[in-house]
């Protein structure tokens, strides 16, 4: 007889208890349960951000479209320009070029073209005889060569320039500010203007003259209709000097002892397009101060999302005791809060930039200039964002994950 021994089964361990996995999707979509439920506050809070980096993404875009138009000004006008005038003798005397100052300066190696304008401090400009004397507007006349609007750049916005023909005969060119002034938009026939004690006709009016603002308030005529009719001495009080790119520094160097030998020293020799350069680097300090307040609202929006997310923690005390009763961790509540706080600063940011890409490209637009955002700029105005969003959001979630389950149940 045989017998048949039952042999107990083997025990199978049991593996310990897992909380299950938040995949991404799930991150964001526990994460959003806030923004759906306070729709409001979350607006408030991400417009807080928005203004920050839309002010940031804004003064870059704006500063560099700015930049952008200068750049463009100065390749259509050149940056080859120079200009030499009188300075002053050893005696603190107004010095004066000789008149062989143009055909020297013409004879500099790179130099490709040299024009003159000579003041007439005699002749002032009114638009009639009935004009009171003392009401000159701030305008001056000059003499001008034919070739001064071809080497300064200056462009026509209305009428003709002055020719070989017309000057020498009762003919003027005025510029922008000074057209503005005496009150004439365009020139037209029999259009007049009174220069000393003779009238001019206006045959022309530039446009405004980026690298020679002084022909803004000018009434030009010709060389020698101002001779003959004005008592003109025929000494330019401004040399205009084209010359090959390359060579600018070179010829900057020796055009004030070329135009006046005798006396280099009395000669002031510049760069219009430094003038330029000037403004663009003041302008570029502003845009620093603009950059700081900006900085500034990022900063007050972040301790908006932080405030927003502490009065969250505060209000769903019972929806963290419960998710915890049902078997969250903690580091799962940290992720969901610290989700909700990223989620609502990319919202803030991303809502930011467009916003300054739009204000940027309005402004350039209204003022002319290509419209140019770094993408730096946008790109890294959200990262800017997302990190004040981590840090304003990790108290809250670390705060919320705190929370036990009786407790925070009890708090309902």
């Amino acid at each position: 007889m045989t017998t048949s021994v039952l042999e107990s089964p083997r025990a199978t361990a049991r593996p310990p208890l897992r909380p299950a996995r938040l995949r991404p999707r799930d991150v964001v979509k526990v994460g959003s349960v806030g923004l759906r439920t306070r729709p409001l506050r979350a607006f408030l809070s991400a417009l807080g951000i928005a203004i920050g980096i839309a002010a940031m993404v804004a003064v870059v875009g704006i500063s560099a479209s700015s930049q952008a138009g200068l750049d463009r000004t100065l390749a259509a006008l050149g940056t080859n320009l120079l200009t030499a005038s009188p300075g002053s003798t050893m005696t603190g005397e107004a010095a004066q070029l000789p008149d062989s100052a143009e055909k020297m300066a013409a004879r500099i190696g790179p130099v490709t073209s040299v024009s003159a304008i000579g003041k007439l401090p005699g002749a002032k400009v009114y638009r009639s005889s009935k004009i009171p004397e003392v009401e000159t507007g701030g305008l001056s006349a000059y003499a001008a060569r034919t070739d001064l609007r071809s080497t300064t750049g200056a462009a026509l916005a209305s009428g003709t320039w002055l020719n070989a023909a017309t000057g020498r005969y009762p003919a003027v060119v005025l510029g922008a500010t000074a057209a503005e002034r005496l009150g004439i938009g365009r020139a037209t026939p029999g259009t007049q203007v009174l220069i000393g004690d003779r009238l001019f006709t206006v045959v022309g009016i530039l446009a405004p003259a980026e690298l020679a603002p002084e022909l803004d308030t000018a009434a030009l005529i010709g060389w020698p209709v101002a001779t003959s009719e004005l008592g003109f001495d025929g000494h330019a009080t401004t040399l205009y000097v084209r010359a090959e790119d390359a060579d600018v520094e070179g010829v900057q160097s020796v055009l004030g002892a070329t135009a006046n030998p005798s006396a280099p020293n009395e000669v002031d020799v510049s760069r219009p397009s430094d003038a330029l350069a000037a403004k663009k680097a003041a302008g570029e300090a502003f845009t620093g101060l603009l950059l700081g307040l900006g900085a500034v609202a990022l900063l007050v929006g972040g301790v908006g999302v932080a405030n927003t997310m502490v009065i969250s923690v505060l209000e769903r005390r019972a929806e963290i005791g419960l998710r915890r009763s049902l078997g969250a961790t903690r580091g799962q509540i940290r992720t969901q809060f610290l989700a909700e706080s990223l989620l609502l600063s990319a919202l803030g940011g991303l809502g930011g930039a467009l916003l300054g890409v739009a204000v940027t490209g309005g402004y350039a637009l209204y003022q002319g200039w290509p419209v140019t955002v770094p993408l730096w700029a946008g790109v890294g105005g959200v990262l800017a964002t997302l990190l004040i969003g981590a840090l304003a959001g990790l108290y809250p979630a670390v705060r919320a994950s705190r929370l036990a389950p009786t407790e925070a149940l009890a708090g309902r």
